[in-house]
């Protein structure tokens, strides 16, 4: 391989990803395998002494074959590959990792992109993904080339997903839960987008009343449908009309979106509206918050509604808000006490379970929650929006034809900030990660330029759909009026 493909191995937001048989081969997976195994080894063998390397893999097209494919190259530079038994929840990996102080672990899969892609997940013994740091010095072993050789033979299998349910339902009342839902006459169905969460719940719940819950496109489908496993409203249409087909009658119906990889959540309530964790968190910190006295911070990114923070706040807990990925969540998780952590893509992190997003484990203190308060989540909901609203909520993404004018959009942005937007003075600016303009409490846009391509993501929150509204389209005039400037 050429220095030039070598090149383009580079990590994203999570891990490393390619299209199937393109930039994402064996040949480059074996690479980035033994360069992340020498790096593990490197950063934790002396807090662990351990050279145990835990190998985990989704439901993608052929990624039982290359988590299998990858275990001699891990047994090839001297550790000790340990390989799931089935498809698994990356959080599975994460907690098994951590519980038993492994070293790290690899992860096939390519989380909730197109059913093309396939790529590579490394966690570490803390039980949470890798930093960017760690990563940087992957790439740097990358291009400076090593040696790979493949040792075949035996390698112990263990069943990572039992292990993971079992610590779950240790957590949880599965009785007490299972029969008030029962009462409130609340039919479950889940959606696992044809993912490695599928049939989990089911598992949690088994030998429970059937009519509580029902799992759709849990079926194995590498082609998911047609569409990401990505839970985002416009993928749900099987989900949606199943609930409003079963909604009758005096039975409520929720639905709970899973993701392709089992590490984000999203939901539709009894009402039928999504919600994103834009909207769970606000209740898993109310919830939570209710129950457990601790004053341990809140852990929010920048494009987070500020319902988070004003719940938050009347708990007296501080809260940080950092840029937009899990990792720099996890990164704060692991060296304080934090109550909770949360992004507005789906993922969630509990501070007393462990420092990863972890869709299963959320979704388990969702349904806790309702039970425990015998109120339907949308009631909780509007009580919330009520108390510490009214927030408005939208994000629109934005292409250029190349990174040169995305480029010099976001360097007049920088240079010219408005004075006020609509009307509204602009009363702070934050620049953790984008260019954040505040206008209000529960009022503000978000200018978040990719690193990596030709795109610009608008994130707003208003007090009102028409202000939200009167932002968004002004904000999209204020770009084309930027393009038109020689």
């Amino acid at each position: 391989m050429s220095s030039n493909e070598l090149d383009e191995i580079k990590f994203g937001t999570d891990g490393w990803r390619g299209i199937i048989g393109f930039d994402f081969n064996l040949s480059n997976l074996s690479r980035v395998v033994v360069a992340s195994c020498q790096e593990l080894y490197y950063q934790y063998f002396e807090e662990t002494n351990s050279k145990k390397i835990l190998i985990g893999y989704d439901r993608r097209f052929m990624a039982n074959e290359f988590a299998k494919e990858i275990a001699s190259f891990v047994k090839g530079c001297g550790f000790e590959p340990i390989l799931s038994t089935s498809y698994v929840p990356t959080p599975s990996c994460s907690l098994y990792a951590k519980k038993f102080m492994f070293l790290g672990c690899l992860v096939i899969t390519a989380s909730h992109n197109p059913y093309n892609w396939l790529g590579l997940k490394i966690k570490s013994f803390k039980g949470c993904s890798v930093d960017e740091s760690f990563t940087k010095e992957v790439e740097k072993r990358l291009l400076l080339g090593n040696s790979i050789e493949r040792l075949e033979g035996a390698y112990e299998k263990v069943d990572i997903k039992k292990f993971h349910l079992d610590q779950i339902k240790s957590n949880f009342n599965i009785d007490f839960i299972a029969n008030n839902l029962k009462k409130m006459n609340l039919h479950i169905f889940v959606d696992s987008m044809h993912g490695s969460a599928a049939n989990c719940l089911s598992q949690i719940f088994e030998g429970y009343d059937s009519k509580i819950f029902t799992e759709i496109r849990a079926d194995y489908d590498p082609l998911f449908g047609g569409n990401p496993p990505e839970p985002l409203l416009k993928y749900l249409d099987n989900l949606t009309k199943t609930l409003t087909k079963t909604s009758k009658n005096g039975i409520k119906t929720l639905g709970i979106i899973f993701d392709g990889d089992g590490d984000r959540i999203a939901v539709i309530d009894e009402k039928g509206r999504f919600c994103s964790t834009q909207v769970l968190l606000p209740f898993f910190i109310s919830y939570l918050g209710e129950k457990n006295k601790n004053l341990y911070p809140v852990l929010k990114t920048v494009s987070g509604s500020d319902i988070i923070s004003n719940i938050a706040k009347n708990q007296d807990r501080e809260v940080f808000e950092l840029p937009v990925g899990f990792k720099y969540i996890a990164k704060k998780m692991i060296k304080e006490k934090i109550f909770i952590g949360g992004e507005e893509s789906g993922g969630v992190g509990f501070g007393d379970f462990m420092p990863e997003r972890d869709a299963l484990y959320a979704a388990m203190i969702l349904l806790n929650g309702i039970a425990e308060k015998s109120k339907y989540l949308y009631e909780t909901l509007d009580q919330i929006q009520e108390n510490f609203g009214p927030s408005f909520y939208r994000r629109i993404d934005v292409k250029f034809p190349n990174q040169s004018e995305k480029e010099i959009l976001e360097k007049y942005i920088k240079n010219n900030i408005p004075s006020k937007i609509c009307g509204y003075s602009i009363k702070s600016v934050s620049n953790i990660d984008g260019i954040k303009l505040r206008m209000d409490n529960n009022f503000w846009l978000l200018f978040r330029f990719s690193g990596t391509e030709p795109l610009l993501r608008l994130y707003c929150e208003a007090k009102s759909e028409n202000d939200l509204n009167e932002v968004l389209e002004w904000s999209q005039k204020y770009i084309n009026k930027v393009k038109n400037i020689k």
